[in-house]
């Protein structure tokens, strides 16, 4: 869960400008995520500042396709799916940038209050891990499961998450969806609890059911899964969230969520991706990182299951 955006968290303001905010700065270079592609390289259209906390800023887009939220990120930030890195530049990145601010997306360009960013690089958010053999795969599991606070979900003791996980581990997607469904927009903040447990659980099962034998059934739940919720997604949780569950559909995680489903590869060192998810919010690492571990179970008893199947 991403907190919510509080103008006291940015400390004393400066002097608005008679338009409401800071003359426009110069363009400053931008990586971007290709999740946000579409939008960058589409004529601009118009958006409006969602959030500002002091690594990152959130513009809604008029329509369009998802995601129609696009994060604007500093150096130190978490960076989704859907985000604009932007360099530092000797004072906060997002000094200046107000909640509420017009902005613009198009053109190669984001604008947002006195910022403007080029984008001159893209990035892919989408891991490279297979292939990935089934035992290193359930060893790399039980790893995750012993890290840091994995399953320290912000719903703990509800129901939903355990019923969600049970539901895809035996390969039922009627019950997934009916799971998913109860916990979708739950818990506060800019991207609920229940939305990060389900986007964890999307990435891998997709993502690790694509590199692992067997897999073509996770693979097929997250399909559906995905489709289910994204559906309506912004009339049932807040328009940020609804953005990166589109992307979770579409395996497309955060670079910190990528550097765990690359640790679960054993492409990358398990144990500090998943210390520097877990700690890199409140609540919206854990969340990720417990759907991340019931992903990951999901697709080893789904394997199993056609494993058995075929050799009937």
């Amino acid at each position: 869960m991403i907190e919510r955006s509080e103008n006291a968290l940015r400390g004393p303001q400066p002097a608005a400008s008679e338009h409401g905010h800071e003359p426009v700065r110069s363009p400053v270079p931008g990586a971007a995520g290709l999740a946000v592609r579409e939008a960058l390289e589409r004529p601009r259209r118009p958006a409006r500042v969602i959030a500002v906390f002091p690594t990152a800023a959130y513009l809604r887009l008029n329509g369009g396709a998802e995601p129609r939220v696009v994060a604007l990120v500093g150096p130190d930030g978490v960076r989704p799916a859907n985000s604009i890195v932007v360099p530092g530049t000797g004072r906060q990145p997002f000094h200046g940038v107000r909640e509420g601010d017009s902005g613009w997306v198009g053109d190669g360009h984001a604008e947002a209050g006195g910022l403007r960013v080029r984008v001159r690089r893209w990035w892919d958010p989408r891991p490279a891990l297979g292939p990935l053999p089934e035992a290193r795969l359930r060893h790399a599991a039980m790893l995750l499961e012993a890290a840091p606070d994995p399953r320290a979900c912000g719903l703990a003791g509800h129901p939903g998450p355990a019923a969600l996980a049970g539901a895809c581990a035996a390969g039922d997607l009627a019950q997934a969806v009916l799971a998913a469904e109860r916990i979708v927009g739950l818990g506060p903040g800019l991207t609920p609890s229940g939305d990060d447990v389900i986007s964890g659980l999307l990435l891998s099962l997709r993502l690790l059911g694509e590199v692992t034998a067997g897999g073509s059934r996770a693979v097929w739940l997250a399909d559906w899964l995905g489709a289910a919720v994204t559906t309506d997604a912004e009339t049932r949780t807040t328009s940020l969230s609804a953005s990166l569950l589109h992307c979770a559909a579409a395996g497309q995680p955060s670079v910190e969520a990528a550097a765990v489903l690359r640790g679960l590869a054993g492409r990358a060192a398990l144990a500090p991706a998943a210390r520097r998810l877990v700690s890199s919010s409140r609540y919206s690492g854990a969340d990720l990182a417990w759907g991340l571990l019931a992903g990951c179970r999901a697709v080893l008893a789904l394997g199993r299951t056609s494993s058995r199947l075929a050799s009937a």
